[in-house]
């Protein structure tokens, strides 16, 4: 568990700088070039990924279960992380209006994404991850949206076909990685 821990907290540290030292970290950008900033966060969060890979996988030997969900809760899993999964793709596609309403759909996703899994596994393990990533994903997005009231941040006015291309690509990209490869990259297939 302490390789987890230990790689949720690299990872989710640095992708927590803006939340609490956006000035340092726009000193070091000033500092050391955008490209330097960029290559040593990118260093760092493969490190963290890498542990936290692991660290799980560790951790799943002795897992300690603290409930069992039921059957149906494996289908409203599927449900959600396909809307996770949309979220995410809104905060690539330009012109979508889902952008537009929720301001900030990558970590929206991320707080549906662990849900669905914290919903779905009930170890000791599971809890802390996906919790983790919840927490993590819920701050960021408040202090995101009160940073652009603030800021007065305005995201434009998405398009039909800018939602029609954000859902289909979503969906298309949830349906592989649920069907094909969560089950040889992560141990678990979902459906079936």
């Amino acid at each position: 568990m302490l390789v987890l821990i230990l790689g949720l907290a690299i990872f989710l540290g640095v992708h927590s700088i803006r939340i609490v030292a956006d000035g340092w970290r726009s000193a070091m950008i000033a500092r050391i070039g955008e490209k330097g900033w960029k290559a040593g966060y990118a260093v760092a969060s493969i490190v963290g990924f890498v542990l936290i890979a692991s660290g799980y996988g560790i951790a799943r030997e002795g897992a300690a279960l603290l409930w069992v969900s039921p059957v149906g809760v494996r289908h409203l899993t599927g449900m959600l992380t396909a809307v996770a999964f949309v979220l995410i793709a809104a905060s690539y596609v330009p012109a979508n209006r889902i952008k537009t309403l929720v301001g900030h759909p990558m970590l929206a996703g991320v707080m549906v994404w662990a849900v669905a899994h914290l919903l779905m596994n009930g170890t000791v393990h599971a809890v802390v991850l996906f919790g983790a990533f919840f927490v993590w994903a819920l701050v960021d997005f408040v202090v995101s949206r009160t940073r652009d009231r603030r800021d007065g941040v305005r995201y434009p006015a998405g398009k039909l076909s800018g939602d029609a291309v954000t859902i289909v690509a979503g969906l298309v990209v949830w349906a592989v990685f649920a069907l094909f490869l969560h089950g040889p990259l992560i141990g678990v297939r979902p459906f079936g």
